[in-house]
C-alpha cells in the first residue's frame, strides 16, 4: 500500500472515472486534513497561528471536522466494500480511525500559553481545504484548457511550495513586521494616520489597494529588470501550467521581501483593521484566481482590473509578453506606465521561463538563486 501511495504522489495526469480513484483521493485528502486537525487541537500553542486562533469558533471547527471524518470514512468504506482501489481506501479509512483514536473532533482545548514558537498548520489546513473546494470548482465550471487535469505535471512542486509557505507563516509575519517597523517606523505621522482612518470605508479600501499595487508594480518590475532579483523571481515564473496552485510557487526570500515592501506604506499610513482585513481577502483571492485555469476576461473591465487573462500573459514565454503586465490588482497601471501586453491573440501559447533553465522540485528551486551560473 505504501508503495502504491508513493507511486500516486509521484504521478500526474487525468484520473479515470468510475474506478474509485476520484472518490478515493477525496477521502484520503479529507482524512489527512482531519488527522492534521486533531494534532492542532492537541497542540494549539505550537500548531496554530496566534492571529487566527483568536477569531476561531471552536464549535464550528469541531462540526467541520466531524463531517469531514464522516464523508472520508463513509467514502472509503464504500470503496472497500465494492472493491474500488482498496489500497487507497484502506489508507483513508486508517487515517480516519487514527484521528478518532486521538480524540477526533472532541479533543478538549484548555488554556495554553500565547507566546510560543509555532507553525501555521491551521492556516495550511483551512486554506488548502477552502481553496481546493472553491477554485477546482471554478476551474471545472469555466475552464480555459478543459483537457488540463487537476493533477497536471509538476503539481507536486507547487504543493510543496504551498505547504512550506503556509507552515512558515509565523516566520514570515515576524520577519516582515520587524523589517517594516525597523526600516519605516520613522515615517509614521499621527496626523496622517488619523486622516486615513477618518476616510469612508470604500474610499479607504480603494486607496489601500491602489497604494499596495503601486508598490507591487514597481517591486515586480524590479524583479524582472534587476538580475540578482530575477534569480528569486524566476522560480515563480518556472511554472509551465497555470492553475489555482501555480501562484504558490514562490521563493521564501521573495515572499518576505515583497510583503515587507507592500506592507510598509500600509503600516505608515495607518489603515484601520477592517480595511486591512478586507484588503487581505482581496489580495488572497486575486493571487489565486488570476493564476487559475479559467476563461475569464471581463470585457472592457479588463483594462481596469487584473484578470486571469491579464496575468496569464505575464507568465507567457511568447515574445510580445516578456516583461509585461506587472500589476496585481489594477491593470490600468500597466497601461499607464506602458508595460501592458499588446497581442493579436486572446490567450498566450506557452508558459514558463524562456529557455526553461529553472529545475523542477522544491529544494532545487530553493537553492536555484544561489547556484545558478547564468
Amino acid at each position: 500500500m505504501l508503495a502504491k501511495l508513493n507511486q500516486l504522489t509521484e504521478s500526474h495526469g487525468a484520473l479515470r472515472r468510475g474506478t474509485g480513484m476520484v472518490s478515493g483521493i477525496v477521502a484520503l485528502t479529507l482524512s489527512i486534513l482531519c488527522f492534521l486537525g486533531v494534532l492542532a487541537f492537541h497542540f494549539p500553542e505550537y500548531l496554530t497561528t496566534p492571529q487566527l486562533r483568536k477569531s476561531y469558533d471552536v464549535d464550528t471547527l469541531r462540526t467541520v471536522m466531524y463531517w469531514a471524518m464522516v464523508v472520508a470514512g463513509a467514502t472509503a468504506l464504500f470503496n472497500v466494500l465494492f472493491g474500488r482501489v482498496r489500497w487507497l481506501s484502506f489508507a483513508a479509512f486508517g487515517l480516519v480511525a487514527l484521528t478518532l483514536a486521538l480524540g477526533g473532533h472532541k479533543v478538549p482545548v484548555d488554556d495554553f500559553p500565547d507566546h510560543t514558537p509555532y507553525i501555521g498548520l491551521d492556516w495550511f489546513i483551512l486554506d488548502l481545504l477552502g481553496s481546493t473546494l472553491i477554485f477546482v470548482f471554478i476551474e471545472k465550471l469555466f475552464p480555459l484548457r478543459p483537457e488540463q487535469p487537476v493533477f497536471r505535471p509538476e503539481w507536486q512542486t507547487d504543493l510543496h511550495h504551498f505547504i512550506v509557505n503556509h507552515m512558515v507563516v509565523g516566520f514570515v509575519l515576524l520577519a516582515t513586521n520587524l523589517l517594516v517597523h525597523k526600516l519605516f517606523g520613522w515615517a509614521v505621522k499621527d496626523g496622517v494616520q488619523a486622516w486615513i482612518r477618518d476616510l469612508p470605508f470604500p474610499v479607504a479600501l480603494f486607496l489601500i489597494v491602489l497604494v499596495a499595487d503601486l508598490v507591487q508594480y514597481w517591486t515586480h518590475r524590479a524583479y524582472h529588470e534587476v538580475p540578482v532579483l530575477w534569480r528569486l523571481h524566476a522560480v515563480h515564473h518556472s511554472v509551465k501550467s497555470m492553475d489555482w496552485m501555480a501562484g504558490s510557487r514562490q521563493h521564501i526570500l521573495e515572499l518576505v521581501l515583497t510583503r515587507t515592501l507592500v506592507l510598509a506604506p500600509i503600516f505608515v499610513l495607518g489603515f484601520s483593521k477592517e480595511v486591512i482585513d478586507t484588503y487581505i481577502v482581496i489580495v488572497g483571492f486575486q493571487a489565486v484566481f488570476n493564476h487559475a485555469n479559467v476563461d475569464v476576461r471581463l470585457g472592457p473591465l479588463r483594462y481596469l482590473l487584473v484578470t486571469p487573462n491579464f496575468h496569464h500573459w505575464h507568465h507567457s514565454q511568447d515574445q510580445e509578453a516578456l516583461d509585461r503586465n506587472y500589476a496585481a490588482h489594477f491593470a490600468f497601471l500597466d497601461h499607464l506606465f506602458g508595460t501592458a501586453v499588446k497581442a493579436d491573440r486572446k490567450w498566450p501559447r506557452d508558459y514558463g521561463v524562456l529557455g526553461d533553465y529553472v529545475p523542477d522540485g522544491f529544494w532545487k528551486q530553493f537553492l536555484f538563486p544561489f547556484t545558478w551560473k547564468g
